[in-house]
């Protein structure tokens, strides 16, 4: 694991959660929210210095975050890592038992991502997130 890359929260909508964020915290945004059809969410990236926060609220009711939202309500969703190369850093999860959400990594707008599942570690999901190297393009099915 590198670093820290960000922490997601899970809110029913990203503009109301934004507004208290920007206007009131001073948080800067990383500009308009994103929609993610594949994974049925809507996501919005906020910066406080070098340290970021993503907001996702579902697009899709019948969908995993959907589902969360209706068990948990808004909150913590997710802490995520960057790691150097993340299909070899799923393959040595997987050999050590840990339980994944996503076996092969998927493209996120921001680089290769999957999920360790939340029963892994104390009911909170884990993002690995390996960042897209420059000029790096291609469909959603990639992987790295």
């Amino acid at each position: 694991m590198k670093r820290l890359d960000h922490v997601g929260i899970a809110v029913a909508d990203i503009p109301e959660a934004a507004a208290f964020l920007t206007d009131i915290l001073g948080l800067e945004s990383d500009g308009p929210a994103v929609a993610l059809p594949e994974q049925g969410v809507s996501v919005r990236f906020l910066r406080a210095g070098d340290d970021r926060l993503e907001l996702l609220a579902p697009t899709d009711e019948e969908g995993a975050l959907a589902r969360f939202l209706a068990k948990h309500g808004e909150g913590l969703h997710h802490l995520c890592f960057e790691v150097d190369d993340i299909e070899a850093e799923l393959d040595r999860l997987d050999a050590a038992g840990v339980r994944l959400v996503d076996r092969h990594a998927w493209r996120s707008p921001h680089g290769y991502a999957a999920y360790i599942h939340p029963k892994a570690w104390r009911g909170v999901a884990i993002e690995l997130r390996q960042r897209y190297r420059t000029g790096e393009g291609g469909s959603s099915d990639d992987r790295p």
